[in-house]
């Protein structure tokens, strides 16, 4: 790995909280989201993607509010417009003023979330959503990311649920890592408050109803995990199809997280697509 691609791992304040960071590369920027599970964060998400990605393009993964070394801040009330604000000022704080953002799972919808919405916070130039969108299916593996009660094998059944390949969960030292950064000080809470939801009121609650994806403005791709534990199969082209020229592709053999699972195959995906609109072709 040359200089260059050297993954650093960074701490800036963002509006008081003190917030964690992976970068590297330098060029045009891109921002990378992590998934919203319990044990989730920048170093585990894109750990494949940073060094291939920052070959090209400067990027910034940071990990967001209540995850990895950012604070752990306990919200009952804005839950996803928090997040998404702490990462437009994350940007802005580092000089961000326009970048492709991709996204995995909570990424993933926070992104959509928020370009779809009638005053976008991110600076948002291209997107990929990474299995996050559109409908949630309800089974054991959907119940295990929602009931876990920050014990080892509950982290197991979270591992087995984000993954086709049975190896991981039966990785002790890969669950065990997942484990540690779940049960930092703070972050079961953190994470725990974003799913609670006062009695009677609407399921989802503000900022989860369905996104009109037509508002979508920016060049757009849909990334499915073949054999996702978690969404339906076909989500992603249905998407896309509802974004002026959005695309859609279907990473074979691949749970919730393909970019860990099949990371070669996303990588070669996100430089292709990148690619298109910073002139590297």
């Amino acid at each position: 790995m040359t200089a260059q691609q050297t993954v650093h791992r960074r701490s800036i304040v963002v509006d008081g909280l003190t917030t964690g960071y992976l970068e590297a590369g330098a060029g045009e920027p891109v921002v990378l989201l992590h998934g919203g599970e319990f044990g989730a964060d920048a170093d585990v998400a894109w750990e494949h993607t940073i060094p291939a990605l920052a070959t090209r393009y400067r990027v910034v993964a940071p990990d967001q509010l209540g995850y990895g070394r950012t604070a752990k801040v306990i919200d009952f009330v804005e839950g996803r417009r928090l997040r998404i604000r702490h990462v437009a000022r994350f940007c802005a704080t580092l000089g961000i003023e326009s970048a492709a953002f991709v996204g995995n799972s909570m990424g993933a919808v926070n992104l959509l979330v928020d370009a779809t919405s009638a005053a976008p916070m991110l600076p948002v130039r291209r997107l990929v959503a990474i299995c996050g969108g559109g409908e949630i299916l309800r089974n054991e593996h959907v119940d295990a990311l929602y009931d876990y009660d920050a014990s080892p094998p509950a982290m197991r059944r979270i591992v087995a649920a984000l993954f086709h390949d049975p190896s991981y969960p039966a990785d002790d030292e890969y669950v065990r890592r997942r484990f540690a950064s779940s049960t930092a000080p703070g972050a079961w809470e953190a994470i725990a408050a974003a799913r609670f939801r006062r009695p009677h009121a609407p399921a989802g609650g503000p900022g989860h109803a369905e996104p009109d994806y037509a508002r979508i403005a920016v060049p757009s791709l849909f990334v499915e995990g073949g054999a996702d534990k978690l969404k339906p199969a076909g989500w992603a082209k249905q998407l896309a199809d509802l974004v002026p020229g959005g695309r859609s592709y279907v990473v074979d053999r691949a749970g919730h997280c393909p970019q860990i699972e099949r990371p070669t195959v996303v990588n070669n995906l996100l430089l292709d697509f990148l690619a298109e609109d910073m002139g590297d072709r």
